[in-house]
């Protein structure tokens, strides 16, 4: 696997070009009549893409960090019901995951659900840790959400990446770029990279014209999705039924360098 440490040290000196955005600012981005599409490409391109973008984007500064570390762990079912859904394209659909900012050390236990329209909604409780869900109100919590406790579910696939977050000039978008992504499976316990693979995700209002659609059209960078879970699931678990992902796998070669 290539070393993402690498590659977030290489990218610095193009986001240290760009203008700053603080937290406190993001949130004033509400973005209520939000749109969601997804790119999937390789570190090359990325380089392009921030060089073309520097004069239209913010870059999402945090405590002087420009480049985020998570670490998310998702739940399932022991049959793996989430990951069957996305695999059959079932809507409504739902997942669990517990999320932790690595730099900032904070943890969210969440729930999101994507439904019939494509729009995808989340609901989150901040808690102690990824250890400590029940002490956090996690019980309580899934009982609302699936009528049923944590102890219908188990951790199923983590996964560690980096992020960087943009947000465009007129404040209409944001744009998160994933890269480094690497998981480990608790039930096969086995672990994959994904080389130089990079996962954009454009949230903007509406319609509105977008700088980076234009840029990655330049870059012929089509829109492709991308599920985490799904796609950390099926590279470290070969048992696991695969029949509707293999079209998307092949593209995802095509894109990106994978190890497999």
């Amino acid at each position: 696997m290539e070393d993402p440490t690498a590659y977030k040290n290489s990218l610095q000196p193009l986001l240290a070009a760009m203008d700053p955005i603080s937290l406190h600012e993001m949130s004033s981005i509400r973005l209520m009549n939000r749109t969601d599409k997804k790119f999937v490409t390789d570190i090359g391109h990325l380089y392009q893409m921030l060089e073309l973008l520097r004069d239209d984007y913010f870059v999402q500064e945090v405590e002087g960090v420009r480049i985020c570390a998570y670490q998310t762990i998702y739940w399932d079912t022991p049959d793996h019901a989430f990951y069957r859904m996305h695999h059959n394209g079932k809507t409504p659909r739902r997942k669990i995951r517990v999320r932790t900012y690595l730099d900032s050390d904070i943890t969210f236990l969440e729930v999101k659900e994507k439904n019939n329209h494509g729009r995808t909604h989340k609901e989150r409780i901040m808690v102690a840790g990824e250890d400590r869900l029940l002490e956090s109100g996690a019980e309580n919590f899934l009982q609302e959400q699936f009528r049923c406790g944590l102890s219908a579910f188990q951790p199923a696939v983590c996964n560690h990446f980096y992020r960087i977050t943009l947000v465009n000039k007129g404040k209409t978008e944001r744009l998160t770029i994933d890269f480094g992504v690497c998981f480990e499976n608790y039930e096969t316990g086995c672990k994959e990279g994904t080389g130089n693979l990079v996962i954009i995700e454009l949230k903007r209002d509406g319609n509105v014209p977008s700088p980076v659609l234009q840029v990655l059209r330049r870059l012929r960078v089509r829109p492709l999705g991308f599920s985490k879970y799904c796609i950390g699931s099926l590279l470290t678990n070969p048992s696991l039924k695969q029949n509707r992902f293999k079209m998307k796998m092949t593209e995802i070669r095509k894109r990106a360098i994978l190890k497999l």
